[in-house]
């Protein structure tokens, strides 16, 4: 059954249109220091749930004692516009990564932490939610009972089984956000509970984060009129800081971090994959092309070459999902984590 669903045309620019769109001289941002990370979270209040996200989280870390955990980020930050949002601008990602990526995690008797996109992509929803058919397509009315259709049943039984399972043994949390904001707050949260699992604690962080932001004081309180700026509407963004490496250092310093680089442009893939690596001293960036990141990603780690993994032509054909592949051989260099940090 194909739920990929067809992908909407997009316009792509000229040459000289990206040219003037980006500046390509513009330095790299440093990462975050301490004084970076008191500014950002002394100005922007957390979400007012930020508290019973954390209680939940820390009953699910004890529960699994001394067992592995992975925090799996999913989807994409939101940066709104206007306090009371009505325009807001969104990352691309739908969480198809993440969402994947947590069920072979499950597979593998890991506990996941899923800190998703509100509506993104779910854990074995997933194979349902996007699908090209709605929902009720897959159902039919049989002596006034709804039951699934008959040639729906046996991958349907077998995506229940594993959701089942992975709910049974308490496997799976699922965290919310929406914000840029929310995102941040709450993986600076998650990550200092974490600290308890040391490497025992694995960071997969997957979902498209914004890199650039609306502060609070210069946020308007209502609804952008569309006259407001005559013709055009002009922006002032501020960059995001980059705390990768507060999270590396301080907030799960004996956890195994994992990062992922997207790109359009192969050229470049594996430097700035490498850059990020010596900027934030993490273990591990998983680097894809956009027109390829369902069939091919490549391992980029300190002090090795890079390991490419590949859906051969007849995987692909079968509808093999790379996943099962990526996430094995992370949990190998997760387990190598372990030992070494002994």
């Amino acid at each position: 059954m194909d739920t990929s669903g067809p992908v909407p045309p997009t316009r792509r620019l000229s040459t000289g249109e990206r040219e003037q769109a980006i500046d390509r001289s513009a330095p790299v941002l440093p990462p975050a220091l301490e004084i970076d990370e008191n500014n950002y979270f002394e100005n922007n209040a957390p979400p007012e749930y930020l508290d019973e996200l954390a209680r939940q989280c820390e009953e699910f870390v004890k529960m699994h004692g001394t067992g592995r955990i992975v925090l799996v980020t999913s989807g994409g930050t939101t940066v709104p516009l206007e306090n009371q949002t009505v325009r807001f601008i969104d990352n691309f990602s739908a969480g198809t990564r993440g969402a994947t990526s947590a069920e072979y995690f499950l597979e593998n008797g890991y506990a996941v932490i899923f800190l998703h996109r509100q509506f993104s992509l779910l854990p074995y929803s997933r194979h349902y939610s996007h699908s090209t058919n709605c929902f009720l397509d897959f159902m039919e009315e049989n002596d006034g009972q709804v039951v699934v259709s008959q040639q729906y049943q046996q991958q349907m039984r077998t995506v229940l089984r594993k959701y089942r399972a992975a709910k049974d043994r308490n496997q799976l949390l699922l965290l919310p956000f929406t914000t840029i904001n929310q995102y941040l707050h709450t993986l600076r949260t998650v990550s200092v509970i974490l600290q308890s699992a040391g490497p025992r604690a694995l960071f997969y962080l997957a979902a498209a984060v914004s890199d650039f932001f609306i502060p609070p004081s210069r946020i308007p309180e209502h609804k952008i009129q569309s006259k407001a700026g005559g013709n055009k509407l002009i922006m002032d963004l501020d960059p995001v800081p980059k705390f990768l490496n507060r999270l590396v250092e301080r907030w799960a310093p004996g956890a195994m971090i994992i990062s992922f680089k997207l790109e359009t442009d192969s050229e470049i893939l594996i430097s700035k994959a490498r850059q990020a690596l010596e900027r934030y001293s993490h273990q591990l960036v998983i680097g894809n092309l956009l027109q390829t990141r369902k069939n091919e990603i490549v391992f980029v780690e300190p002090e090795v070459p890079e390991t490419w993994i590949r859906l051969s032509d007849e995987q692909i054909k079968d509808g093999t999902e790379i996943e099962s592949l990526i996430i094995p051989a992370t949990i190998e260099r997760h387990t190598a984590w372990i030992e070494q940090s002994k």
